[in-house]
């Protein structure tokens, strides 16, 4: 039976022989072998550092250098999403390490699990998705139940696509100019917003070579920014920190608007509220 959030289950270090006590699958389908009591958890992934800080934060063990909330979360740190700490990881003896496909390399997944650490991936391209996938890994991996801050973020979150009423583009990094295309949590949660993504479905260029691009996150131009069809570009301070002296003033044709990386990228807590949030920035 799931335990209530928050709640510690009984105390003591995981048996080696609990490891792989009960079947796991991740979101991708692969095995994640599950101790009887996930007692420690190391997370390679921002969003979910914090979504399990919120329900469970005694559980958590290590966390990457970009897990930044909350800001008090006082434990071992094992480097970057692209680059952690393997050794570190192993030292910290997990019952259990989280991941995303698209923060993590399949590399690194794969000499965990050649450790014989368990390793649960998730994969997120949407809201509901996201939603979807912390809740299997609350309430099927570590037996926790349903957290309230979840189930507030189902609710705020609900419902059909709106109408677009707004021309936006997501920049992400500057030099070269990077932008959110199609296929991405944020492209989803933009749409949500009632906002049309110019970059969802249409090439974007590479401007090193003129060729056109479909990543989920093209380079492109600055001239394929600021331009008169896009109302608002929102410019977030995470991965590059756009600030009001670093961004804003290249453009001369659209409106600008400083978010919260945190807010438009982040899949956990931080989607309560988020909605009102950044539709205040935005239409400020």
């Amino acid at each position: 039976m799931p335990t209530p959030a928050g709640s510690s289950p009984p105390a003591g270090p995981t048996d080696s022989r609990e490891r792989g006590g009960r079947p796991g699958r991740d979101d991708l389908g692969d095995a994640a072998p599950l101790a009887h009591e996930v007692r420690r958890i190391v997370s390679l992934v921002p969003s979910i550092t914090e979504a399990i800080a919120a329900t469970c934060r005694e559980r958590l063990v290590g966390a990457t250098d970009w897990c930044t909330h909350p800001p008090d979360l006082d434990l071992g740190r094992v480097r970057g999403t692209k680059n952690p700490d393997l050794k570190a990881i192993a030292a910290l003896a997990p019952d259990l390490v989280v991941a995303n496909k698209e923060e993590n390399r399949e590399l690194d997944v794969r000499r965990l699990r050649e450790r014989g650490i368990p390793v649960w991936v998730t994969d997120i391209e949407t809201v509901p998705q996201g939603l979807d996938s912390i809740e299997r890994l609350f309430t099927d991996a570590l037996r926790v139940e349903t957290p309230q801050w979840l189930v507030e973020a189902r609710e705020e979150w609900a419902g059909p696509l709106p109408e677009a009423t707004l021309r936006v583009a997501v920049a992400i990094w500057r030099d070269p100019w990077m932008v959110v295309g199609p296929s991405t949590f944020t492209g989803d949660l933009v749409a949500r917003l009632g906002w049309h993504n110019v970059f969802a479905g249409s090439p974007a260029t590479d401007p090193a070579t003129g060729h056109a691009v479909t990543g989920r996150y093209p380079s492109v131009e600055l001239a394929q920014l600021d331009r008169d069809d896009v109302e608002v570009v929102l410019l977030p301070d995470e991965p590059y920190v756009f600030t009001a002296d670093d961004g804003p003033e290249a453009f001369s044709r659209a409106r600008t608007a400083l978010v919260s990386g945190r807010l438009l990228t982040w899949y956990g807590p931080s989607l309560v509220g988020a909605k009102a949030a950044l539709t205040a920035a935005v239409t400020a």
